[in-house]
């Protein structure tokens, strides 16, 4: 390697961008999270577990360590990422299932909400939902790219994957893709142009098709005045 300076460059180029597509991801995703947030935070408690600013606070209590930790260069501090990365996560999806099925219930049992109420609410939990999934799918399978493993394989095939013409060199997909998977899986009940490779994949999938469906379903009923 010492012979060939210009190789050493070209990695050490190659290393600098690969880090700012890292750092750019978890700006995105970071966003995301704070969006998710905002709208916990205002939905109504009756659609909350318990207060509807405690678990928000919780959530930001794991989100702040995950943007001051730098990039995890030991094997200690990639687990201690993880833990705090599917912390979050799995509290915001418990969260979320909660105002599901609440939603649901008071869809069913006869709410004294208004109908632009309702309307309000499903599309705040919907919108967490895509966003939830977004996270969901980011995290799985760009940590299964990550490896050196040749044994892992993707949970995603994208198009990009199949024709390799049509993107850039040694292309790999980033969050905004795999937030594009969630919404059109959130809006079509299926997978569009990405197809899910892994059971894990397929499971989140389903889950996140059959929450949207519910939602939708309902509260559409539900505002139209066809549901009591």
């Amino acid at each position: 390697m010492r012979k060939f300076p210009f190789l050493r460059r070209v990695l050490r180029l190659e290393h600098q961008v690969l880090r700012g597509l890292r750092l750019q991801e978890r700006g995105e995703a970071t966003l995301a999270v704070l969006v998710i947030l905002a709208l916990q935070i205002s939905l109504r408690e009756k659609l909350t577990l318990g207060l509807n600013w405690w678990l928000p606070a919780l959530e930001l209590a794991l989100l702040v360590p995950l943007i001051a930790l730098p990039d995890a260069r030991t094997h200690q501090g990639a687990r201690t990422r993880l833990i705090l990365c599917l912390s979050l996560i799995s509290i915001i999806t418990l969260s979320n299932f909660y105002s599901v099925v609440e939603l649901v219930y008071h869809l069913l049992t006869g709410s004294k909400a208004s109908g632009a109420r309702l309307f309000v609410d499903a599309v705040m939990v919907w919108g967490t939902n895509v966003l939830l999934f977004g996270l969901w799918y980011w995290e799985l399978d760009a940590r299964s790219l990550s490896r050196r493993d040749a044994k892992v394989h993707r949970d995603f095939l994208f198009p990009q994957h199949s024709s390799p013409d049509f993107a850039p060199p040694n292309w790999r997909p980033g969050f905004l893709d795999y937030l594009f998977v969630a919404f059109t899986n959130a809006t079509a009940f299926s997978p569009t142009d990405t197809l899910p490779l892994s059971a894990r994949a397929k499971l989140l999938m389903m889950v996140q098709a059959a929450i949207s469906l519910v939602t939708v379903a309902l509260v559409a009923a539900r505002a139209v005045n066809v549901l009591p």
